[in-house]
């Protein structure tokens, strides 16, 4: 069984920090990087950065390849890239399943009824013609 499975979701910071890693980067590089490709929808705060980052390091999924004017520099691990491509497979499957969903949702909702009415229990102007069937 893949270790996605055994191990649960990634939360999404630690999604974003391992997406982040696939490049060299600095912790403020890190929390800039994270800014940016979620259009600043998500800013990492510097005690969930730092936290996250040594759970990372402890778990080997992440490691630190050196300084760089007295920052660390932290990158994904070979162990770092199989969790997170396990994440990226259960987020896509994740995602096929909610729009086939939704595809099969609207679909009935545009399809004829047995009735020959527009789709289900409403009519062609969207009513659910009850309210005729009451007058």
């Amino acid at each position: 069984m893949p270790e996605s499975y055994i191990r649960g979701a990634l939360t999404e910071a630690t999604y974003l920090i391992l997406l982040s890693l696939c490049e060299t980067r600095h912790g403020y590089a890190v929390m800039q990087h994270i800014a940016s490709i979620t259009q600043g929808r998500v800013n990492l705060g510097i005690g969930t950065l730092y936290g996250a980052i040594n759970l990372l390091l402890d778990k080997g999924w992440i490691e630190t390849v050196g300084n760089d004017d007295r920052r660390k520099l932290y990158r994904i691990t070979a162990k770092g890239k199989s969790v997170l491509e396990g994440e990226i497979a259960r987020l896509s499957e994740l995602t096929l399943l909610g729009q086939g969903t939704f595809t099969q949702i609207e679909g009935a909702d545009k399809a004829p009824a047995e009735d020959g009415r527009a789709g289900k229990d409403k009519s062609a102007d969207g009513k659910d013609g009850k309210e005729e069937e009451q007058r």
